[in-house]
């Protein structure tokens, strides 16, 4: 049976000449903690280094499938929510002083392959409920394409600042 539907599938491609993407790979895809990554693969913020995306408590994460990584987030940990990369910054830092965040900021997020960028952020929501946080906000650029996403995933808009704009995911 499953032999015949692929042989129809492949035939209404033929004719209709169109390409379904498979998402399958999604639901063995790990999501890990990465030492390193290229940050000129970045789009939003190509400028910030690995030493500064890794200090502070700071963490880069990795959707991984078949050993080849397919989305990246980096995220710092704080106790309120920036408005800038400088603000991140202080607040980061601030936040491992007093050992007080509650808040993660998920500063940038890319992908290799289409579904990535969702899946990657279904696996920071769930590892934030596990590790007892109690908010996820985003610190994106004021791009139609960083609005797009966070609101086909369930985000929701706190505010436009200067440089930058908020979307809060709720944690369940």
């Amino acid at each position: 049976m499953n032999n015949l539907f692929v042989k129809i599938l492949n035939f209404f491609k033929s004719i209709f000449n169109f390409n379904l993407t498979d998402f399958s790979w999604i639901k063995t895809s790990k999501f890990i903690e990465l030492d390193n990554i290229d940050v000129s693969e970045d789009p939003v913020r190509p400028e910030l280094d690995v030493k500064w995306r890794t200090s502070h408590d700071r963490k880069i994460y990795g959707l991984e499938y078949n050993n080849q990584i397919e989305g990246i987030m980096c995220l710092a940990f704080t106790k309120d929510v920036p408005h800038s990369v400088r603000e991140l910054d202080l607040m980061s830092r601030l936040a491992v002083y007093e050992q007080n965040a509650d808040t993660i900021i998920a500063y940038t997020v890319w992908s290799r392959k289409k579904g990535a960028g969702r899946k990657i952020m279904e696996e920071a929501l769930k590892f934030g409920k596990e590790m007892g946080y109690k908010r996820i906000v985003t610190l994106s650029p004021l791009t139609p394409m960083a609005t797009h996403y966070h609101i086909r995933n369930g985000a929701k808009l706190l505010g436009h600042n200067p440089t930058t704009q908020n979307f809060e995911y709720k944690i369940q």
